[in-house]
């Protein structure tokens, strides 16, 4: 683990970056973040982003690349993660078509863990990340856990979101005991009381000290932030949910 576990998923900061993405990073990195996991590299080449990052001061804790350039492109993909020294390869999302059944999951851990496979061989972890759908129920089942159960552990972790969890009526401490070993990545979110909104972390209804723990003791090498929608400034937030963190002695 690095010695700074925490990142950002940059995606919170998506409408700034589309405006200017290097002058953003720098922001993150004045707020004392030391990683980012990135969606996108805002327009540049990989090489490109890599020397802006090594100039700020920034790593990269991984990267959410969707389904359809993983199936398609996945030589330039593990080319360009190999550039920017990310060592988690993420598949962020599944269109509904995909996801609508028991056999739709079973399809899906077939699908990953070909991608896997080709990810493990070039020397990174490939991971899944979740939402609140995977968790809806198939008999005694949720399509995550048919991915848990049927997705080789050599070649495909994932990366909990406390938050969905938590959207999906699944306790997030939980969920992640479940997955102990096979979680390396925890994105950290909160939902704000008296609603299912997104919050800054550390001020809403998540037992953040218990995820913390849960997750550590199941092996999580990386916290990542990530807030979907800011009901304040962006920078505001993020910042907000740093400084809680490193509170907790992050």
């Amino acid at each position: 683990m690095a010695t700074n576990p925490l990142s950002l998923q940059m995606y919170t900061l998506r409408d700034l970056a589309s405006v200017d993405y290097v002058g953003t990073l720098k922001k993150v990195k004045e707020i004392g973040y030391g990683a980012v996991e990135v969606a996108g590299v805002g327009g540049m080449g990989a090489a490109e982003l890599r020397r802006e990052l090594d100039a700020i001061g920034l790593i990269v804790s991984g990267a959410h690349v969707p389904i359809q350039a993983l199936e398609g492109q996945l030589d330039t993909v593990l080319a360009d993660m190999q550039t920017l020294g990310a060592p988690y390869l993420i598949c962020p999302w599944m269109p509904p078509e995909r996801r609508s059944s028991a056999d739709d999951y079973r399809a899906l851990a077939r699908v990953l863990n070909g991608i896997g496979e080709r990810v493990s061989r070039a020397g990174l972890t490939f991971c899944y990340h979740h939402h609140d759908f995977e968790l809806h129920p198939f008999g005694d089942t949720t399509g995550l856990h048919i991915l848990l159960h049927e997705c080789d552990p050599g070649h495909v972790a994932f990366e909990i979101d406390v938050y969905w969890a938590a959207y999906a009526g699944v306790d997030p401490v939980q969920l992640i005991g479940e997955f102990a070993g096979r979680a390396p990545l925890v994105h950290l979110k909160d939902m704000a009381p008296g609603s299912r909104t997104f919050a800054e972390v550390g001020s809403g209804t998540l037992d953040i000290p218990a995820i913390l723990n849960a997750a550590r003791n199941a092996g999580a090498q990386w916290f990542v932030v990530e807030q979907d929608v800011c009901q304040r400034p962006p920078l505001e937030s993020v910042r907000m949910s740093y400084e809680y963190l490193r509170g907790l002695g992050m």
